[in-house]
C-alpha cells in the first residue's frame, strides 16, 4: 500500500487547493470528503471514489476494504498529512477525493407528483448544508438552486450537510432556467416573500409543486414573485420580519409533507 508522510508531496499539495479553492475543484473535477459517514453517504449516492487517505492510528484496514474497490487507489498518510487536509476540528482520521456530478437540470429524474425545494443565490456554505439536511429528513425529491452564489462542493457545505449532500437529488440553473423548468413540467411553485403574499398554510402542495426561498437580506429577485403560482408568507408575530433561510424552508417543507400524509 502506498504511504504519504510528507505535506510538502505535490500530490497532498493538490488536494490542500481542493480544499481551499472552488476554481480548482472545477478544473480538475474533483472534491475531497471528510469523514466515515461522508464517505459512505457519497458511495450510497453514486459518487464515484478516485481516492481514500487514512490515518493507521484512527481507522482499520477491515474499515477500508468496506469501502473500496480495486479501481479506488487507497494511500496511509501520516497525522502531519492527515492534519493538513482535514477541514474539521474533529478527527476521524479518513478522507476520499471524489469526482463532482453533473447538476444539469435535465439529469433530474422526478416522479409524477414531484415536491421540490429551490433556494436562490443563497452564498453560507452553512446555510446550504442545514437546508440540504432539512430537504433529505423530509425526502424532498429534489432541490435546486437558482444562480448559485457558492461552490456546492465546497468543503464547508460537505460538512455542514453531514453528507445530506449526497443523498439529495440536485441541480443547478440560472432563476431564468429553473422556472422555466417548472413551467415546462407543470410544477406549481409557490415563492416565500413578504410582497403580496398569503399564509403559506392556506395552500395546497399536495399537486407537483416547489417552494422557494431566497436570502434573509434581499429575499428572492422580482421575477420570482411576478411567476409565481402564489407568493407565500410565513406569518411573523415578533419584532422581525425574516428568520433563517432554513428554518424557514424547513417550515414550509414540512407543511406540504404534512398536506401528502407524510408520503
Amino acid at each position: 500500500m502506498k504511504q504519504i508522510t510528507s505535506s510538502q508531496n505535490p500530490f497532498i499539495k493538490s488536494l490542500m487547493q481542493l480544499q481551499e479553492k472552488a476554481k480548482a475543484r472545477k478544473q480538475s473535477g474533483t472534491f475531497l470528503i471528510e469523514g466515515m459517514r461522508e464517505i459512505e453517504l457519497a458511495i450510497k449516492g453514486n459518487y464515484e471514489l478516485e481516492t481514500i487517505l487514512f490515518l493507521p492510528e484512527l481507522v482499520t484496514s477491515q474499515q477500508i476494504t468496506k469501502l473500496t474497490h480495486n479501481q479506488i487507489e487507497v494511500i496511509e498518510i501520516s497525522k502531519e498529512v492527515y492534519q493538513k487536509l482535514a477541514y474539521r476540528d474533529t478527527t476521524e482520521g479518513i478522507l476520499a477525493v471524489a469526482k463532482t456530478k453533473s447538476l444539469q437540470l435535465s439529469d433530474l429524474k422526478l416522479p409524477k407528483n414531484p415536491l421540490i425545494l429551490v433556494m436562490e443565490a443563497i452564498e453560507k456554505p452553512g446555510n446550504i448544508g442545514a437546508v440540504l439536511r432539512t430537504c433529505d429528513a423530509a425526502n424532498v425529491d429534489a432541490v435546486i438552486i437558482a444562480n448559485p452564489k457558492t461552490d456546492l462542493y465546497n468543503p464547508n457545505i460537505v460538512r455542514s450537510s453531514v453528507g445530506c449532500l449526497f443523498t439529495n437529488q440536485i441541480a443547478t440553473g440560472s432563476t431564468e432556467e429553473v422556472i422555466d423548468f417548472l413551467i415546462k413540467n407543470n410544477i406549481n411553485f409557490y415563492s416565500a416573500t413578504l410582497q403580496n403574499s398569503t399564509a403559506y398554510h392556506t395552500q395546497n402542495y399536495t399537486t407537483p409543486s416547489a417552494l422557494v426561498v431566497g436570502t434573509e437580506a434581499t429575499g428572492l429577485s422580482q421575477l420570482w414573485r411576478d411567476k409565481a403560482t402564489q407568493n407565500i408568507i410565513i406569518p411573523m408575530q415578533g419584532e422581525i420580519d425574516s428568520m433563517n433561510v432554513s428554518v424557514a424552508a424547513a417550515i414550509l417543507i414540512f407543511e406540504a409533507k404534512r398536506q401528502r400524509g407524510f408520503h
